[in-house]
């Protein structure tokens, strides 16, 4: 007596087969779209890399003028990385409000990431200006050039972070949480923590190494 063997059909209404059927063919677009920003941050790390060994170098090259023991105050840049790292904090909290569709909290999370920024930038905004108003610019020396350079690249990227902020909220207030805005949101949260983990080395390696020599 023989046994036919018959081969059961794929059932097409399980939710696991379903599942994996998602993942068949090209990447959606949020995958891809987070794979090329990422790319781009990458080059931007790139570049706050050459910022950054260039500081190294001419760290010592201050021309007879003063170095970072007599020009850093250390409390007020721990007041503006205390005031970015909780406004990482609150761009986290955006994103898990835009997941959900929550506009009212993705408003208040993204408002107070804004402010948390704009007060970073007004106090580093101070700091540079009560360094050229007592002579010591960016053209004093070598190491005051570089030092200009890195943490003023810094904080025009902050700046962009701002106004790229205030786009997505008003974009989420006329549209909604569509696809294509949901994108942006979740690339606008990987700049804004990208520029938290560079601030912090700047802030360990500009100005605590540096008001410590």
């Amino acid at each position: 007596m023989s046994v036919t063997s018959v081969e059961q059909a794929p059932d097409y209404a399980d939710p696991h087969h379903l599942r994996a059927a998602e993942h068949d063919g090209p990447a959606s677009k949020r995958i891809v779209t987070g794979f090329g920003f990422w790319i781009f941050l990458l080059s931007d790390i790139v570049m706050f890399s050459c910022f950054f060994a260039s500081f190294a170098v001419l760290s010592g090259a201050t021309a007879g003028g003063p170095g970072g023991a007599e020009l850093f105050d250390v409390r007020n840049v721990a007041i503006e990385t205390g005031l970015l790292l909780l406004s990482s904090f609150t761009c986290g909290m955006a994103s898990i409000a835009a997941d959900r569709h929550n506009a009212l909290w993705f408003q208040v999370a993204m408002a107070v990431t804004g402010l948390l920024g704009a007060g970073f930038l007004l106090l580093e905004i101070r700091e540079f200006t009560d360094l050229v108003g007592r002579g010591d610019g960016p053209s004093r020396s070598a190491f005051l050039s570089a030092f200009f350079t890195l943490v003023g690249c810094h904080g025009l990227h902050v700046g962009a972070g701002i106004l790229w902020l205030l786009t997505m909220m008003a974009q989420v207030v006329a549209k909604g949480f569509r696809a294509d805005i949901e994108r942006r949101i979740l690339c606008f949260a990987l700049f804004w923590h990208a520029l938290d983990i560079i601030w912090v080395a700047v802030f360990s390696v500009v100005y605590l190494l540096g008001s410590a020599t």
